[in-house]
């Protein structure tokens, strides 16, 4: 078995589950929709997916992601996505999306 960083089988950067009940729950997908993101990891993380912010009924400050296909969009492309943003994971600060794509990795200092 080869570690992931040499092997050329790139089965672990996607799947899509056709029984899913919800599939597709993103509109907008325009290659293989990719599930392994379901959950996003980056939701506590600013990133530049299209998310709008809201406060809940017990006043915590949550994103709505649902317009987001970002994760979605292509297994290898979902993947490095993903993975780009999760080198410098920036904690989400709670506020609205002020610009379309707004804090890359490297703008971002530690």
């Amino acid at each position: 078995m080869e570690p992931k960083d040499s092997t050329r089988n790139e089965a672990y950067k996607g799947f899509t589950n056709t029984n899913c009940p919800f599939q597709p729950c993103h509109e907008g997908v325009k290659r293989d929709f990719n599930c392994l993101f379901c959950y996003c990891p980056l939701n506590a993380y600013a990133c530049p997916g299209p998310y709008k912010a809201f406060t809940s009924s017990n006043g915590v400050r949550r994103k709505d992601c649902s317009a987001c296909t970002l994760p979605h969009d292509g297994y290898p492309q979902s993947w490095n996505f993903i993975q780009k943003w999760l080198t410098n994971p920036v904690p989400w600060d709670g506020s609205d999306q002020t610009r379309p794509w707004p804090v890359r990795p490297e703008e971002t200092t530690p």
